[in-house]
């Protein structure tokens, strides 16, 4: 993306599945915000539309994938996979081929991902973790006698290109900047080594369809709702379409950051707090006592509160985090959890709201997925009666109660994208309007 910019072209950058940390990398780097396109959680049109309406005014489209070309949902299907959503969007493959400790098999692999699906189309092929260049001479020759796919060229290991990593994945933009000299050296590795030309020549005029299916007309009452959102390094897991969302359905959204120590902002209807990373920030967490004390009060006062994941985290009582430090959290649910050295839940959810919920009415379908190392140190008998969703992955009804209601306080490991049920968010903005409006015949 940045080498493609460098020459001048606009990007707009997509990123397959629900991921939260690539499209920030994106958009860093383009200036432009990357949206998610998921086959599972959203319909076809859905995707369509948001692939449309976000790919206007660019020069080049640059989608990345999610994990293996065909890999998603599971193994029967192609839901949810880079495959199917190339198809849907008519654009072509530019397959990266991991060649660490491979020769002449590299041939043998890319063939079968060639044939494996005959409605695909590819622009070509790169090859990743070489050992020199002569591994790439070597490679280029074993795929030449195999494969109709051109080599568009290969990239040598390079200590400098890494990413630092942690528990969810590569460090998040917020607390990895890539300072000028890196990024360039990344755009020149693709300058030097990959044939952009060639790539650049292959790739379609294509007309983005906005699909039949098109988000809600704004419903914003008279005066729109505030919500606060809570927006820094420890919380930085939100869909775009989310907001968005939100926005279109009348909110006006605030952003505070509870690490630095901020309140909650004045005159404020309801709070969303998304996922991220407040085991890291246990001791700034805990040291906002104002804010603490002040989301509890809002809580108890029956005020739309909203929190995924890390947000659930911080509205717990308490926070263990990996050394078995104990933080204080806000207690709005009288839940402690605790970090875990392991992979707790990862995978595709289909949430079916059992009750009215802050989020939407009893019976109403949303589609998210879940992905932590935190447990809740709670017995399922002492908190079914606050669970309000029932949860399915692929193997069926067999999910752990996750979803919990304390007065209009939701919160959950899952992380929902709004786009897949878009009445959510519309419901949410007018459970914040009833509270103001209650608020106001109290004064």
């Amino acid at each position: 993306m940045e080498a493609l910019g460098r020459r001048g072209y606009k990007i707009a950058p997509f990123k397959v599945g629900p991921d939260f940390i690539d499209p920030g990398h994106h958009s860093r780097i383009t200036g432009r915000t990357s949206r998610n396109l998921d086959g599972w959680m959203l319909s076809k049109n859905y995707n369509l539309q948001c692939f449309g309406s976000h790919a206007r005014g660019a020069d080049i489209i640059v989608v990345e994938g999610v994990m293996g070309l065909y890999d998603g949902y599971d193994g029967k299907t192609e839901a949810g996979s880079t495959a199917q959503m190339a198809k849907w969007l008519g654009l072509p493959v530019l397959l990266v081929v991991d060649a660490k400790s491979m020769a002449r098999s590299a041939a043998a692999v890319i063939l079968g991902f060639e044939q494996f699906d005959p409605e695909l189309t590819f622009a070509g092929i790169i090859f990743n973790n070489l050992g020199s260049k002569r591994h790439l001479d070597y490679l280029i020759e074993a795929v030449e006698g195999n494969s109709d796919l051109p080599c568009l060229g290969g990239l040598v290991t390079d200590a400098m290109t890494s990413i630092p990593e942690r528990h969810l994945g590569l460090v998040t933009r917020e607390d990895h900047t890539p300072g000028e000299t890196s990024t360039d050296h990344l755009a020149n590795m693709i300058e030097e080594n990959i044939d952009l030309d060639a790539l650049i020549e292959k790739l379609p005029m294509i007309k983005a369809s906005d699909g039949t299916e098109k988000r809600p007309s704004a419903v914003a009452p008279a005066t729109a709702v505030r919500i606060a959102v809570a927006r820094d390094s420890a919380f930085c897991f939100y869909y775009p379409d989310n907001l968005d969302l939100l926005e279109t359905h009348g909110a006006e959204l605030i952003f505070f950051s509870p690490i630095a120590g901020d309140d909650l902002p004045g005159g404020v209807d309801g709070l969303y707090i998304g996922g991220g990373y407040p085991e890291l920030f246990g001791d700034k967490l805990a040291d906002n006592q104002r804010l603490r004390r002040r989301i509890k009060e809002k809580s108890r006062d029956g005020m739309p509160i909203y929190g995924e994941c890390g947000g659930f985290m911080y509205l717990c009582e308490k926070l263990i985090d990996p050394q078995g430090n104990g933080y204080p959290m806000t207690g709005c649910f009288p839940f402690t959890t605790r970090m875990l050295p392991r992979l707790k839940a990862l995978g595709y959810r289909e949430i079916t709201l059992k009750q009215d919920t802050v989020i939407g009415k009893q019976g109403m379908i949303i589609r998210g997925h879940e992905f932590h190392y935190s447990d809740l140190q709670t017995h399922a008998s002492e908190c079914q009666h606050m669970n309000v969703y029932q949860i399915s992955d692929r193997k069926g009804l067999d999910r752990p109660p996750d979803g919990y209601l304390v007065r209009n306080t939701l919160g959950s490991y899952n992380h929902l994208h709004f786009g897949s049920q878009p009445d959510a968010a519309g419901h949410l903005v007018k459970n914040c309007l009833a509270y103001r409006q209650l608020k106001e015949k109290q004064k």
